[in-house]
């Protein structure tokens, strides 16, 4: 029975490309979730599997010089999104970092969520999930979103000419329909920075 799950496992994964991120519960139909778990530390022991957190695994990316590599940060938040089915967007220094308005990459990476908050370690890195009102997840458009976030975190007197140039660059990516929406979401000095690049957007 043991065999059987953890042959049935490596079949499902091998279909899938690599950096696929799987919980126990996705393998719940093969058998129990004891009998999952154990199959799980079988796979991770001989390699053919990464625990990357509790419960959580993904088939190694392989990389030619640094070898076997976990899934960017990203994939990660979204695979548990998707799982618990709960809104999230990038926050803080993470959102600066992901729009090219930071070099730092944080070793917290923080998304808001209507979601419970949490914190999830992946190695020397953490991803957090802060619970929010819905109305800081009701953007449409994902770029305009993520500029509105770096904005907040930024703040009306700290953001100089060239982030908001830089911003403003970024937005030009961004269909005119989700920029006219998501300025509403943000006060009256963001909702200006928005508005120079919707009147620069053809319909």
């Amino acid at each position: 029975m043991a065999d059987s799950i953890e042959l049935r496992i490596i079949d499902r994964i091998k279909k899938a490309r690599r950096g696929t991120i799987y919980f126990t519960e996705s393998f719940l139909m093969f058998g129990n979730a004891k009998a999952v778990s154990k199959a799980l530390e079988r796979l991770t022991h001989k390699g053919e599997l990464k625990r990357i957190a509790t419960g959580l695994y993904a088939r190694p990316i392989l990389d030619p010089i640094i070898g076997p590599v976990n899934p960017p940060v990203d994939a990660i938040a979204r695979a548990i999104s998707k799982r618990d089915r709960a809104r999230i967007i990038p926050s803080g220094d993470y959102a600066l970092n992901l729009m090219g308005l930071s070099t730092q990459v944080p070793l917290q990476v923080v998304y808001l969520t209507d979601g419970s908050t949490r914190n999830v370690k992946i190695g020397k890195r953490s991803i957090t999930f802060v619970h929010t009102a819905p109305k800081y997840l009701t953007a449409r458009g994902e770029l305009s979103g993520l500029a509105l976030q770096a904005l907040r975190t930024l703040g009306k007197n700290r953001v100089d000419d060239d982030e908001i140039l830089k911003i403003q660059g970024f937005l030009k990516n961004e269909k005119k329909a989700h920029l006219e929406h998501d300025k509403l979401l943000a006060p009256v000095w963001i909702q200006k920075i928005f508005d120079s690049v919707i009147n620069q957007l053809k319909e």
